[in-house]
């Protein structure tokens, strides 16, 4: 496919779309989203890339093989879900900590964050894997 429109089009909607699924990670503790929606999204962004240009773009712009992203996302999510195990608490338990900010600010990070990015990560590699071989043949 060689349209003008499409590819300008693709680029003008990628970086919304990719900053869109990160909202869509970090808020979907408190609201519907997560790692899975915002993973979809971003492999919907670089999907529409491959569509545009090619494959071989494709995976320069991914910057890590989708193999790989799969393998780094699993390790999260286990990660994250065996850490309780650690502190004596039921597997997949929360863990909190407070981090302190500016003045009286503090951002609490849990565990469970470092499951959706696990999830975030397995969906779009294995999304970009199956996009990729389709647009490859």
């Amino acid at each position: 496919m060689n349209s003008l429109i499409l590819r300008t089009a693709v680029r003008a909607l990628q970086p919304v779309l990719l900053l869109y699924s990160f909202f869509l990670l970090v808020a979907g503790h408190n609201q519907p989203g997560g790692g899975f929606v915002g993973g979809l999204i971003a492999a919907a962004a670089l999907a529409l890339y491959a569509i545009a240009y090619d494959a071989a773009s494709a995976r320069t712009l991914a910057i890590v093989d989708p193999r790989t992203t799969i393998g780094v996302g699993l390790l999260l999510a286990l990660i994250s879900g065996l850490l309780p195990l650690l502190a004596g608490l039921p597997l997949m338990t929360g863990l909190w900590a407070s981090v302190p900010l500016a003045g009286n600010t503090k951002l609490a990070l849990g565990s469970p964050i470092l499951f959706d990015i696990g999830v975030y990560l397995v969906v779009i590699g294995m999304t970009l894997l199956m996009v990729l071989s389709l647009v490859e043949d």
